[in-house]
C-alpha cells in the first residue's frame, strides 16, 4: 500500500512540475490588445520610413528639376518629332528635302540645312531672259532671209558712199605699195555684264577691258581687214581663232585672247567696225586704204550695246 501510495504521489509530482513549466512559459508571453498592436506597428514603420523615402524624396525633386529644365531650354527636335526618329529604320531615315521643310526651331535656329533662294531667284530671270534673246536672235535672222535684194553671199544692199565687198579670191595684194591704218581691240563691255561672262575666263579678260589698245599698223594694198587682224595678233603672241564660212565667203572671228562667242550670253560675240561704220558683211571682203580705222569690239547685245546693228558684221 505504501508502495502505490508513494508511486501515486510521484506521479502527482510530476504532473505538477509539468504543468507549472508550461504554464510558467505562457504567462512571459502576453497578447497585446489590438488598439495598442496597430499603434505599434504604426510607430515602427515610421521609425523604418526616413531610411526609405529620403531617396525618393531626392528623386522628385531631380524630376522637378528636369521638367524646368525641359520648360526653359526647349530641346532642338519636338517630341512628336523625335518619336518616329526613335522607332524608325535607318531605310526610314528622313529625307534632306523633309528637312528642308520643317520649321525653325523655338532656339530660333532652323532645322533645315542652308539653301541658297537668291541664286535660284537669279539663276530663273536670267534664264528666262536668255531664251527671249535667243528667240529674238532667231526672228531677226528669219526675217532676214526673207529679203531677197542680197548677194549670193546674202549681204544685204551696201548703205551709198560705203565700200562694196570684195572677194578675197579676187583681190590683187600689191607688196611694193604700202599703207597705213589703226588698229584696236577691245572688250569694254563685259565689264558692264559680269553676270553673264564666263567666270572661268575672268582671268583672260583685262582690268580695263583692252585686248590691243589703238595702234599704227602697216599693210599692202589690198589687204583686207582680216589679213590686217590675223598678222598683229600673231605679232603680239595673242589667241586667236577663226573659221570659213563659205556662205559668207568671210572668215568668222571665233575668239580673240581666249574670249568667244557666248561667254558673255547667247548674244554675244566679235563685231568690227571701219571709220564708225559696222560693215554688213565679213572682215575678208572689206578690202582697206589708207589710213582706215579699224576696231575689234565684243559685244554682248548682238551689236546694239556697242552702237553696231543687227547684220553679219564680225563675219
Amino acid at each position: 500500500m505504501k508502495t502505490r501510495f508513494y508511486l501515486t504521489l510521484a506521479a502527482v509530482m510530476v504532473l505538477l512540475i509539468t504543468a507549472s513549466f508550461f504554464m510558467g512559459s505562457k504567462d512571459n508571453v502576453v497578447p497585446l490588445p489590438a488598439e495598442e498592436y496597430a499603434a505599434g506597428q504604426t510607430a515602427q514603420a515610421d521609425n523604418e520610413q526616413p531610411e526609405t523615402e529620403a531617396p525618393r524624396e531626392e528623386q522628385g525633386t531631380d524630376n522637378e528639376t528636369s521638367v524646368e529644365t525641359d520648360v526653359e531650354v526647349p530641346n532642338a527636335e519636338s517630341p512628336d518629332a523625335a518619336a518616329p526618329d526613335a522607332e524608325a529604320s535607318e531605310d526610314e531615315q528622313p529625307t534632306p528635302a523633309a528637312v528642308a521643310s520643317q520649321p525653325p526651331t523655338a532656339a530660333g535656329k532652323p532645322a533645315a540645312p542652308e539653301q541658297k533662294p537668291d541664286e535660284e531667284r537669279i539663276e530663273q530671270p536670267a534664264q528666262e531672259d536668255n531664251e527671249e534673246k535667243i528667240e529674238e536672235k532667231q526672228h531677226i535672222i528669219a526675217e532676214d532671209n526673207k529679203k531677197t535684194d542680197k548677194d549670193r553671199y546674202l549681204t544685204d544692199p551696201v548703205p551709198e558712199g560705203k565700200p562694196e565687198p570684195v572677194e578675197w579670191q579676187d583681190a590683187v595684194v600689191e607688196d611694193e605699195v604700202e599703207y597705213k591704218a589703226t588698229l584696236s581691240v577691245t572688250a569694254k563691255t563685259i565689264l558692264n555684264n559680269l553676270h553673264l561672262f564666263d567666270q572661268d575666263k575672268l582671268e583672260m579678260l583685262p582690268e580695263d577691258g583692252v585686248i590691243y589698245a589703238p595702234r599704227t599698223v602697216t599693210f599692202n594694198k589690198g589687204e583686207s581687214v582680216f589679213d590686217v587682224l590675223l598678222r598683229e595678233m600673231r605679232g603680239e603672241g595673242i589667241h586667236m581663232e577663226f573659221e570659213m564660212t563659205p556662205i559668207y565667203n568671210s572668215n568668222y572671228i571665233e575668239g580673240i585672247n581666249n574670249i568667244y562667242e557666248f561667254d558673255c550670253g547667247e548674244l554675244s560675240g566679235w563685231m568690227y567696225k571701219v571709220n564708225g561704220w559696222f560693215p554688213n558683211y565679213g572682215a575678208s571682203r572689206y578690202q582697206l586704204k589708207d589710213h582706215d580705222e579699224i576696231e575689234w569690239v565684243y559685244t554682248c547685245d548682238l551689236g546694239r550695246d556697242i552702237g553696231g546693228a543687227v547684220a553679219t558684221g564680225g563675219r
